[in-house]
């Protein structure tokens, strides 16, 4: 076997490894299994790739792994659980621009050696066109989900994003008519930087959790064209399983708020006006309070308790105290289980991360569909910093950014305690009828002290 067998051999195995680290993936069971495999993957893709002679030289390969280890290293130590859905806006950023600058380097040294054919220049095209939107895309989708960024657009700007997508497509036929003047590449990615910005800016927050989806799928398209580039099978087949399964994360995401992906992508950041119901209307007089002794005695006599998570829940890092209190509670005889909406939090499954992260048994996350039904048996609810995936103006009011949104219907239970710091909006930037319900209690304060202050007083009952 000569080495060119053999890099052929190492790239179809890790190949493999990445189908089954997928694979391992959709379950929580087999979750770290399969991210194992996809990393045992990645390492002997990169190891295979070492041996092929077309690369730079191994100190600049060493300077540059030494360079992105010690990134690496640093947002794993030092990034929050909470800041988990902008690192991930990032990845998916770095991950377009990169595919973009190989592309782009390896266009130029075939222009250069004149063995452009129409491969080279229609996946240059693409990949220009695709990893630059991704990568602006990104970067605004990460400064929205820091709500750093509250600018929404101008008049008209669908009509230059059309202009845009325009432009960008007859950019791409010159690189392909006219690859020898490689000015026409770096105006398709230049106009694709712009047109990622724009397209992202106008898209409320709440879709957020959408878009990096999107997004992820994006910028595994763009690695894939990058593999046509470079005339290699693995970043192909990686870059294709990515994109995929991005646009299946995508198309969950979207029946989970009833929406498709274009109505997503071509939607409006929600203003703090948004629907026809007023604040004042909904809770003047009408929200009940109350405080971690009453909290714990409504608890005593329970027997089906459902707590549901939200993003107020990663901000307070809540997680290891409701794991506290689960256990409490089952050593009471109470049957206590989780419901989880698909886009609660600020990312794909942040919710179930961070319950993992608290070694909460996954078998207690009910899906929406699941847990659903059983609310009207339900005791008591516990929401804790979830907001728009409780808001009941999603069946009710027509005009509501969430209007027929698919809701965790915690208003069916007897009782509903939530917790949460103020009566502040969520994402949709709309009331909540739920907070002044006639079976709904309201626990201010920091999602993680409430919940702690709560098991205390349960202690003592």
């Amino acid at each position: 076997m000569d080495r060119a067998d053999l890099i052929v051999l190492g790239y179809l195995v890790a190949a493999v490894f990445f189908i089954l680290g997928l694979k391992g993936l959709a379950r929580p069971r087999t979750a770290r299994r399969g991210n194992l495999l996809g990393a045992s993957g990645m390492l002997l893709a990169v190891l295979v790739t070492l041996i092929d002679q077309a690369i730079v030289s191994y100190w600049v390969l060493a300077a540059g792994l030494a360079v992105g280890a010690g990134i690496g290293t640093v947002l794993a130590v030092r990034v929050q659980m909470t800041s988990m859905p902008e690192l991930v806006a990032l990845f998916n950023g770095f991950g377009g621009a990169a595919s973009v600058l190989v592309a782009g380097a390896s266009f130029h040294e075939f222009v250069d050696l004149d063995l452009v054919d129409d491969q080279v220049s229609t996946a240059a095209a693409v990949t220009a066109l695709i990893g630059a939107v991704t990568f602006t895309g990104s970067v605004i989708a990460f400064f929205k989900l820091k709500e750093s960024l509250k600018w929404s657009g101008f008049g008209g700007i669908r009509v230059v994003n059309g202009a845009l997508a325009l432009t960008s497509l007859a950019l791409g036929a010159m690189v392909i008519i006219d690859p020898s003047n490689t000015t026409w590449l770096w105006a398709l990615v230049a106009v694709g930087a712009v047109l990622g910005l724009l397209a992202v800016v106008p898209i409320g927050g709440a879709d957020m959790p959408v878009v990096i989806a999107i997004l992820n799928s994006l910028s595994g398209l763009a690695a894939s064209a990058t593999g046509f580039v470079l005339d290699n099978t693995l970043l192909i087949i990686a870059g294709s399983l990515v994109g995929a399964s991005g646009l299946i994360l995508t198309q969950i995401m979207c029946v989970a708020m009833n929406r498709s992906a274009i109505a997503v992508i071509f939607s409006d950041a929600p203003s703090s006006s948004a629907g026809s119901i007023d604040a004042d209307d909904v809770y003047a007089g009408r929200v009940t309070s109350s405080s971690p002794d009453e909290v714990a005695m409504i608890l005593d006599t329970a027997s089906r308790v459902v707590i549901v998570p939200g993003y107020g829940l990663a901000v307070a890092q809540a997680q290891h105290v409701v794991r506290e209190l689960t256990n409490v509670l089952e050593k009471r005889g109470v049957e206590v289980v989780f419901g989880i909406h698909p886009v609660a939090g600020r990312m794909p499954g942040h919710m179930n991360v961070l319950l993992a992260e608290a070694e909460v048994d996954y078998e207690l996350l009910l899906e929406m569909d699941v847990v659903n039904p059983t609310f009207a048996q339900t005791d008591v609810v516990i929401v804790i910093g979830a907001n728009d995936v409780v808001n009941p103006l999603a069946e009710t009011d027509p005009e509501s950014p969430i209007a027929g949104m698919p809701i965790l219907n915690v208003d069916h239970a007897r009782t509903v305690v939530v917790i949460k710091r103020s009566l502040s909006p969520g994402f949709a930037g709309i009331p909540n009828p739920l907070f002044a319900a006639d079976n709904a209690l309201m626990l201010f304060g920091d999602g993680k002290q409430a919940v702690s202050d709560i098991t205390k007083a349960l202690a003592e009952v």
